[in-house]
């Protein structure tokens, strides 16, 4: 996770101040008056950056009272910044004659904002009472387990290893009815107001400016990710047969059939997004040993958590980038402190926006643990190439770049890496005959995630744009969950529910699209990078460790930061001007081959 954005408390702040910062001054704006616009922005909202950096580092890093009022008040000024610009770029926008890099900050400016409110006089107050009331509400939701109330972490955990289909229904159901209906008003209410203010900048609807932010126009957007969708979707539906029969010899017809969607309470999550908590349940005898364990590997070398921070560190500097500064080992949060609360969530930091890299982590001797740190660590390479860049383009090449970049790393932690830095014995590099095991395992989390991914954005599209209107919020809501997962409620669902608000990401207003992106783009990445290694083996198997070729070509691409097109920046590193899925089916090749053979006798679809 990259560490970006504003406290929903923030926001809340922010959006009660729109109106002030509404009108323009300027009736007919001149190109001279744009490009000053732009430097005011840029300059104002950069120097601002640091200590609103620093006030959240403190606040996450020592939590209490005064932490929390000093870093909601620096979140606050910082987020009226952004509004402010936001509308004042809006009369700027569709002046002729800008040049590209004016056009292109203006409309970073522009797109800056999730919901914007509009200038109507208590518009904006409203807005925010109703994001803050959201997202507090989901904060402190409870389901129930047993007729017990159980709070949202333990839930989920509860979630992923309970087997009984009565409790798992009771929680599915409990959640859903307790935090997410209740919300049904104050979101249709929200959507209205943000539209509005979506339109005072520019755009169609709120869906439309958010899918505006990726270098072509909204519908061209939408239509990416529908072909992106298709290209995987064989491979979903191979998932989806095996785990659906698989399951069905579990809990036999009554529970899940042996055709039509799956129970979604049964994928060992909520929200059936990720199903590698059920790997027990649908594991081939055997293919989940994989002969090793890493966290056991790590332990038997006498590794602490510094030593795994400084071997992440050096798959990157194997391939040719600098070292982290010494300021990274001063001022990162490695472990847990023991002496106060702190904010465990592992996050990438940049708080000057040049070298004061930082990662925040509670970092145990793990498996887990271990590829957090590869991952966390590509955010702040990422950060340092593009350093030099104008404040406005420091960031990710369009917003599914910067997660794709650590889970690409984090793809190759290989058995040859691990032979490569001493972890693991060459004599005890697993057979090929291993491999479904760890693909399974894999795919149940990567590939599972997919149609999840997409869905949930399609789903607001559709809301802000009218094409589901409020009357049908529920049905246009398990719609996509039947025509992209496959998945059903457990139980039947009327009007009277408002199950997308059972997710946070929809409680709290955060686009969802980045990380169905970030799935693909971290394969294409991997397999742009084995190619340039000259990797002849199964893909799956690569390991680039130690190639400066590759390492050169990966800078060159993190270095543009923002600043062209996210094409421009794909096509330096894969060749490429166009994301695709292919890499990922071609990854997992193997396991959709034996995925086939399992399959044959299974009804495919739903």
């Amino acid at each position: 996770m990259i560490r970006t954005g504003i406290s929903t408390a923030a926001l809340a702040l922010a959006l009660a101040v729109t109106p002030a910062f509404a009108q323009t001054t300027a009736p007919k704006p001149t190109i001279a008056q744009a490009d000053a616009f732009v430097a005011d922005a840029e300059k104002n909202l950069a120097d601002f950056s640091t200590p609103t950096q620093q006030a959240t580092w403190i606040n996450e890093t020592y939590i209490t009272d005064d932490s929390d009022a000093i870093a909601a008040r620096f979140g606050a000024e910082s987020t009226e910044m952004q509004v402010k610009y936001a509308l004042g770029a809006a009369p700027f926008a569709t002046l002729p004659g800008l040049s590209f890099d004016t056009k292109r900050k203006l409309d970073l400016l522009r797109g800056g904002l999730t919901l914007p409110a509009p200038t109507t006089p208590g518009a904006a107050t409203e807005l925010s009472t109703i994001v803050t009331r959201m997202s507090s509400a989901y904060g402190k939701g409870m389901g129930t387990l047993n007729g017990k109330p159980i709070n949202g972490s333990d839930i989920e955990a509860a979630m992923g290893t309970t087997r009984d289909p009565a409790r798992l229904k009771e929680m599915w159901v409990s959640w859903h009815d307790q935090v997410g209906a209740p919300m049904r008003k104050d979101y249709a209410r929200q959507v209205v107001i943000a539209n509005q203010g979506a339109k005072q900048l520019g755009y169609a609807d709120t869906g439309a400016l958010w899918r505006a932010g990726y270098d072509m126009t909204p519908d061209q957007f939408a239509a990416l990710t529908d072909k992106l969708w298709h290209q995987v979707e064989p491979l979903y539906l191979a998932l989806h047969t095996y785990v659906r029969w698989k399951l069905n010899e579990k809990y036999g017809d009554a529970v899940q059939a042996k055709t039509g969607p799956i129970r979604a309470d049964l994928l060992g999550n909520m929200w059936a997004q990720e199903w590698g908590n059920i790997y027990d349940v649908v594991a081939p005898k055997g293919a989940g040993d994989l002969g090793y364990d890493v966290g056991d590997l790590l332990k038997a070398k006498g590794y602490d958590p510094v030593r795994m921070f400084k071997t992440g560190e050096g798959f990157y500097t194997s391939l040719g980038f600098k070292p982290l500064p010494d300021t990274f080992w001063k001022r990162s949060q490695i472990v847990k402190p023991a002496d106060r609360d702190v904010l465990c969530h592992a996050s990438a930091w940049d708080v000057d926006n040049v070298d004061d890299l930082r990662i925040k982590m509670c970092a145990k001797v793990n498996s887990d643990d271990f590829t957090t740190i590869h991952h966390e660590m590509g955010h702040n390479f990422y950060q340092r190439a593009y350093n030099t860049q104008p404040f406005l383009y420091k960031n990710g090449a369009n917003d599914g770049f910067h997660e794709a970049i650590g889970d690409f790393i984090a793809l190759s932690i290989t058995p040859d890496y691990l032979v490569k830095i001493g972890l693991l014995d060459p004599a005890k590099v697993p057979s090929a005959d291993k491999d479904i095991g760890l693909l399974l395992r894999q795919a149940m989390d990567k590939v599972a995630f997919l149609p999840f991914g997409l869905l949930i954005d399609k789903w607001r599209w559709g809301v802000f744009s009218g094409a589901i209107p409020e009357s049908q919020y529920e049905k246009g809501w398990n719609d996509l969950r039947l025509k992209y997962q496959g998945v059903v409620p457990p139980v039947a669902r009327d009007e009277s529910k408002f199950d997308p608000a059972a997710k946070m990401h929809v409680a709290a207003g955060v686009p969802y699209t980045r990380y169905f992106l970030a799935r693909l783009l971290q394969f294409q990445f991997y397999q742009a990078a084995c190619k340039q290694a000259g990797w002849t083996g199964p893909l799956h198997r690569c390991s680039f460790y130690g190639n400066k070729e590759v390492g050169a070509r990966l800078n060159t691409m993190l270095a543009m930061g923002q600043s062209k097109p996210w094409p421009d920046a794909l096509q330096a590193f894969t060749g490429s001007r166009e994301m695709s899925g292919q890499a990922m089916v071609d990854y997992f090749a193997p396991l959709k081959s034996w995925l086939d053979q399992q399959n044959k006798g299974h009804p495919t679809g739903w």
